[in-house]
């Protein structure tokens, strides 16, 4: 193999883990897919450093290394895209895809996202469902669907204009709880309590989490405390959204 062969292969390869990082796959998988989809490619090894913000990929053929550096973005879940991923490695290991093909398909991979015209009632129709599960009655469940439905519509407004994603959840939290404390306000329904449960379950940062624990439990602690990190500070601007509306809507008084 030529070293620009291998140089070429090495770019594919950490363009992969990029990708798989930057959009929620958890550093096990990311070593994995990066690794197989290396000797389907050719390479005799591949080994992999991943860190909270950054990866360092080092590729050996024929007694020759290659080491090259990449700064990570988190740009949010997006399991199509790993699955894509997953998709090209699976079809390199049956011989179907070679380098070029890899090539192609890698760069024609964009995240897709849903029409804000379906999330949106989507989001709070399964708020809502949340609160009839938890007892609360038809009114309710009303007042959920409209609280998280125009919450899930102000944290996709300000997500476009590339805010903060702490400001975002804390600015939608405040929203959110400023309907849904309504329950109180205007007493049309006999649970009041759970609209202003229910409606911040879009908020919770549950993949995070998970992919933090799985990450501490297979050794890769860096990333794993660096997500389980990100994941409670988005919580917490939660937390501070829906206590300055409860402030404001005199609950805490």
């Amino acid at each position: 193999m030529y070293a620009d062969t291998q140089n070429e292969i090495t770019r594919q390869v950490v363009r992969v883990a990029q990708l798989l990082l930057a959009y929620g796959a958890d550093s096990e998988l990311v070593e994995e897919i990066s690794q197989r989809l290396g000797y389907a490619l050719g390479l005799a090894s591949v080994e992999i450093s991943i860190s909270s913000n950054s990866l360092v990929l080092t590729s050996l053929v024929h007694g020759r290394c290659i080491t090259t550096t990449r700064r990570t973005r988190e740009h949010g879940i997006n399991m199509t895209i790993i699955c894509e991923l997953q998709r090209i490695c699976l079809l390199t290991e049956k011989g179907i895809y070679g380098l070029n093909e890899v090539r192609k398909r890698v760069s024609r991979i964009q995240p897709r996202t849903y029409p804000k015209r379906y999330l949106v009632p989507m989001i709070g129709l399964s708020c809502a469902s949340f609160c009839h599960l938890f007892g609360g009655d038809l009114a309710a469940s009303i007042l959920t669907f409209c609280a998280s439905s125009v919450g899930m519509f102000v944290r996709l407004s300000i997500a476009k204009h590339h805010y903060n994603l702490l400001i975002n959840f804390a600015v939608t939290a405040f929203v959110i709880t400023l309907i849904a404390q309504l329950g109180y306000q205007i007493p049309f329904t006999e649970t009041p309590k759970l609209p202003m449960a229910a409606s911040v379950l879009m908020l919770v940062p549950g993949f995070p989490m998970i992919n933090s624990i799985s990450d501490m439990v297979k050794g890769h602690l860096n990333v794993g405390i660096s997500r389980w990190g990100h994941a409670t500070l988005l919580t917490v601007s939660s937390v501070i959204g829906i206590t300055m509306a409860m402030q404001l809507g005199g609950l805490f008084l």
